[in-house]
C-alpha cells in the first residue's frame, strides 16, 4: 500500500489503470469501512482509500476538532482490507483556494439537512473535487447515511459525472447497533441503550407490513426511542431516493432517525420498499 498526499503523484500512480473503486471516508474507520473496501477489492483491480475530516461539512458548533482520529490504526486497517493507495490530503489541498462550491438545491431540507444547515452543501463539494482527483470507474457509499447516498447519486445525475455508485448495507455490532465512529462518545450507560434505535426499526418494520399508515408508525416509533438523558432530532419518512414527501404511490420509504445522546449523535434507518 502505497501513501500519497500529492494529487499529481496520486493521478500519476493512478494513470492509465482501467478499474478503480474508491472508498473517501473521513478516517477512524471500522468494520463498517472495512466492508467497503472489502467489495471495492472484489469489483475492482485498483482500490483508492481517502481519508480527510473535511472541515465544510461542520457547523459552528459541531465537533471538527475532537472528531476521532487514529492514523495508526486506519493505515492497519487499510493494508488488512487490501488498500492499494492511502490518499491523505490537507485542507490546504483541498481548497486552495475555496472560490466555488457546490449547493445541494433539494433535498437537504429533512433528516440531518433540516438541523445542519449547509451540511451536505459541504459533503457534495468534497466528494465533487475527490471524484475529479481519483476519477475511479466506482465509488463504494454506506446505507447509514443514506440521505448522504441519495444527495450524491443526484449530483452524479445533474453533473453527468461517469462514475458508478455502489450502495453498501450497513454494519451493525452484535446488538444491532449500526457501526459509528462517533460510537467511541457514548458513556457505558449510553451504549446500552444505543441498540434500542435498531429495535425500534425493527419494530416499525413489522408495523408497516401490517400496512399501518406511515404517519402512525412514526410517531410509534418516536415513542419507542425516548431513552433516558437523551434527546430525539427527528423520525421522519420521506420517499427514496428522491427524499421528498410519502404518498400513496411512493415505492420505497426512508424511516429515518436521529438521537442526541450527551457527546454523541447516533442516525439509524430503515429503507422500506412496499410490497417486497
Amino acid at each position: 500500500m502505497k501513501i500519497i498526499r500529492n494529487i499529481e503523484q496520486l493521478r500519476q500512480e493512478l494513470d492509465g489503470q482501467t478499474s478503480i473503486g474508491f472508498v473517501p471516508t473521513m478516517g477512524f474507520l471500522h468494520e463498517g469501512h472495512a466492508s467497503l473496501l472489502k467489495q471495492a477489492r472484489q469489483e475492482n483491480d485498483i482500490v483508492v482509500l481517502s481519508i480527510f475530516v473535511n472541515p465544510t461539512q461542520f457547523g459552528p458548533n459541531e465537533d471538527l476538532d475532537r472528531y476521532p482520529r487514529d492514523a495508526e490504526r486506519d493505515q492497519a486497517l487499510a493494508e488488512a482490507a487490501a488498500v492499494d493507495y492511502l490518499f491523505y490530503p490537507t485542507n490546504e489541498t483541498m481548497y486552495p483556494l475555496d472560490m466555488a462550491r457546490v449547493t445541494v438545491r433539494s433535498g437537504d431540507d429533512v433528516l440531518c439537512g433540516a438541523s445542519r444547515p449547509g451540511h451536505f452543501d459541504g459533503v457534495l463539494t468534497v466528494v465533487s473535487k475527490l471524484f475529479n482527483i481519483v476519477r475511479p470507474n466506482r465509488a463504494y457509499f454506506g446505507l447509514k447515511d443514506a440521505q448522504q447516498l441519495a444527495l450524491i447519486e443526484g449530483y452524479i445525475a445533474d453533473y453527468f459525472v461517469p462514475v458508478e455508485i455502489r450502495r453498501c448495507p450497513i454494519i451493525r455490532e452484535t446488538d444491532g447497533l449500526a457501526k459509528s465512529s462517533r460510537n467511541v462518545y457514548l458513556s457505558e450507560l449510553e451504549r446500552e441503550q444505543a441498540p434500542g434505535i435498531q429495535q425500534a426499526l425493527v419494530q416499525a418494520k413489522s408495523w408497516l407490513d401490517d400496512g399501518q399508515p406511515i404517519e402512525q408508525v412514526v410517531e410509534q416509533t418516536r415513542a419507542l426511542l425516548q431513552f433516558e438523558g437523551t434527546s430525539i432530532d427527528y423520525v421522519e419518512a420521506v420517499s427514496y431516493p428522491a427524499l421528498g414527501p410519502v404518498t400513496a404511490t411512493t415505492e420505497t420509504i426512508l424511516l429515518a432517525v436521529a438521537v442526541q445522546f450527551q457527546s454523541a449523535r447516533l442516525i439509524d434507518n430503515l429503507l422500506y420498499t412496499r410490497g417486497a
